[in-house]
């Protein structure tokens, strides 16, 4: 079960609906077609799915060929009413030095706990990059700029399934907004619904999107309460109390 979620005040609502050309960096041009990005001198071409230690550590185990996710990277771009958004998973040779500059914010490691050098960071991104593919780290990437970090998760086989009453193909969120002037300002809440919709989308199988964000965490509480997210219960979770909220799909259209 990872960490908090980082989000920060409500913002508006979304039509996740539309998909459309993102417009990528140089670097994630590169990761797509096969060219050398960010510490990737080799020019290896990073697989569609998670990324690990090398070119060749791509995570792909489960019986359907795929992560289980749904392959998260091939989901696809969003539009926001901030930009358009795509999912990027993590490559740790190359967003390791991004994520950690964002893990070592006071703000953000007051919940997410993972300050320290880079090495407390590869750890956990490996983790879920050696993993069985139930646990997805991405960057968000909004119109072109990484400018936050994700893990898309499988809350039904995550340790957070033995504290509440989980349902087969539960999908979990947790957000970190990477920069200072993207906090504060409603932008947390409209990326909140955005993707939780997006997963909707994306999984069929998958009746509720979940989290569980510190109850310390007043800011990110509000964010999912405004991202769509109602408050289902107070749990006890390992080192924190947490709000488990969930976004229902019976429930989209209304919230």
């Amino acid at each position: 079960m990872p960490p908090t979620d980082e989000s920060t005040d409500p913002g508006t609502a979304t039509d996740c609906e539309d998909t459309l050309d993102l417009r990528l960096t140089d670097e994630l041009i590169a990761l797509f077609t096969g060219g050398a990005g960010p510490g990737d001198e080799t020019g290896e071409r990073a697989p569609d799915g998670v990324r690990g230690r090398s070119a060749e550590g791509a995570v792909d185990r489960s019986p359907d060929g795929g992560d289980l996710l749904d392959r998260v990277g091939g989901w696809g771009p969003v539009k926001t009413p901030a930009g358009v958004l795509q999912l990027v998973p993590v490559w740790a040779g190359r967003d390791l030095a991004l994520v950690h500059r964002w893990m070592n914010d006071p703000a953000v490691a007051e919940f997410w706990e993972l300050a320290g050098p880079e090495a407390v960071v590869e750890d956990h991104l490996l983790r879920q990059l050696d993993g069985d593919g139930r646990s997805v780290p991405c960057l968000g990437v909004l119109d072109g700029v990484p400018m936050s970090y994700w893990e898309i998760y499988r809350a039904d086989l995550d340790p957070l399934a033995r504290h509440y009453p989980a349902r087969p193909h539960d999908t979990g969120i947790h957000l970190l907004v990477g920069g200072v002037a993207d906090r504060g300002r409603g932008l947390g809440s409209t990326l909140l619904r955005a993707v939780a919709d997006h997963v909707l989308d994306k999984r069929p199988a998958c009746a509720r999107v979940v989290a569980e964000p510190d109850l310390r965490n007043t800011p990110s509480v509000s964010a999912f309460l405004s991202g769509g997210f109602r408050f289902s219960a107070e749990v006890d979770l390992p080192g924190k109390r947490a709000a488990l909220m969930i976004r229902d799909r019976a429930l989209r259209e209304l919230l």
